[in-house]
């Protein structure tokens, strides 16, 4: 199971927010790229990168820091928030982008997400950012009636390389991961699925790993920046 280490970005700056509160974003450096390499130095095989001010904005907003990032690592990327067309797809893998992450559009044009993901094989994943396991979108600002399982059923067949499911009121809040959620989305698809929201100590991430259905990965943002979680011991019990 990949450990994710998260680098979430508002107004150019690395920031963690509370259960997805843009007014609630607690600043951890001012220097993306710098906390990109270091993640790479301790041993991360993969960042996730969320663009936060794109989300709301329908359109990429913290280029700059996504591009000093990609120039200062090796590992692969992903990124979400604000790709809400082809046009922005293709500029993204082009400037070295491993997968992008699609989420309101997942919703609101999934004809696009299954465009995208067979002309980019591998490298479109699809974002499933829930509440009491309903979909929100557009920085989880806008909440759905649709079920987190409906939605990722409806690109089983797609050839989408993950799904990154986010439970909201877990995000950033130190409580644990929704585990029972993950492992039943995992159970409904055979899609790979990566859990994010919650993760906040080493015997979370065990927790997912044996959670009894294989997961790709987990993220893990805030734990990370506030030493609850140390990234080379989680990389090595994983390994394990």
């Amino acid at each position: 199971m990949i450990l994710y280490p998260a680098i979430d970005l508002k107004d150019g700056q690395c920031v963690r927010l509370y259960k997805g509160a843009m007014d609630q974003a607690t600043v951890f450096s001012d220097a993306p790229a710098e906390q990109a390499g270091a993640f790479a130095e301790q041993g991360a095989e993969w960042l996730h990168l969320v663009d936060l001010n794109g989300a709301f904005a329908g359109t990429p907003v913290n280029a700059a820091a996504v591009e000093a990032i990609l120039a200062a690592v090796s590992i692969p990327c992903q990124l979400g928030g604000g790709i809400r067309d082809m046009a922005t797809i293709e500029t993204w893998l082009e400037k070295g982008l491993r997968r992008v992450i699609l989420g309101t559009v997942a919703v609101e044009d999934p004809a696009l997400v299954q465009q995208a993901a067979r002309a980019f094989p591998g490298q479109v994943a699809v974002g499933i950012d829930a509440r009491e396991g309903r979909v929100a979108t557009r920085g989880w600002a806008e909440e759905t009636e649709i079920e987190v399982t409906e939605l990722a059923r409806r690109f089983e067949d797609a050839g989408v390389a993950a799904l990154i499911y986010t439970d909201i009121n877990r995000d950033g809040a130190m409580q644990g991961p929704n585990v029972d959620a993950t492992a039943a989305l995992a159970r409904a698809v055979s899609l790979p699925v990566i859990a994010s929201g919650g993760v906040s100590r080493l015997s979370d991430l065990i927790a997912l790993r044996d959670c009894g259905v294989a997961l790709n990965g987990a993220i893990s943002g805030r734990a990370l920046y506030d030493g609850k979680l140390d990234l080379a011991e989680a990389l090595a019990a994983l390994r394990a």
